[in-house]
């Protein structure tokens, strides 16, 4: 699997971060699985035409020492359908920029 990693997180920051996630994306699936919406701009032409597999989402694992963010566009719709695939650079930028504007804002350094 394909992955945006950040480790060496200190408890400290890995409570701030879970209460981000959570005010912001909802509370966490599974235990620490947290689903980031893909605006509709940023879709590739398959995953725009699946409307049926709408909203697609980024996948990020918060565990206590790291924030693991799969670059697998994926939905909650279908196990398996031709619209999840791995990111594409447009996608893979917006995911890294937003993960790294929230660190920012949070203060947390990596």
């Amino acid at each position: 699997m394909k992955q945006y990693v950040i480790d060496e997180l200190r408890p400290a920051d890995h409570k701030t971060l879970k209460t981000y996630l959570e005010k912001h994306y909802g509370p966490a699936a599974l235990g620490s699985i947290y689903w980031i919406p893909i605006g509709s701009g940023l879709l590739t032409e398959v995953q725009a035409e699946h409307r049926q597999c709408q909203p697609h989402y980024f996948a990020l694992d918060l565990l206590p020492d790291r924030l693991a963010c799969e670059l697998l566009v994926r939905t909650k719709n279908s196990v398996r359908c031709s619209c999840m695939a791995y990111a594409t650079q447009k996608q893979r930028d917006w995911l890294i920029e937003l993960i790294d504007t929230i660190f920012k804002r949070l203060e947390i350094k990596t």
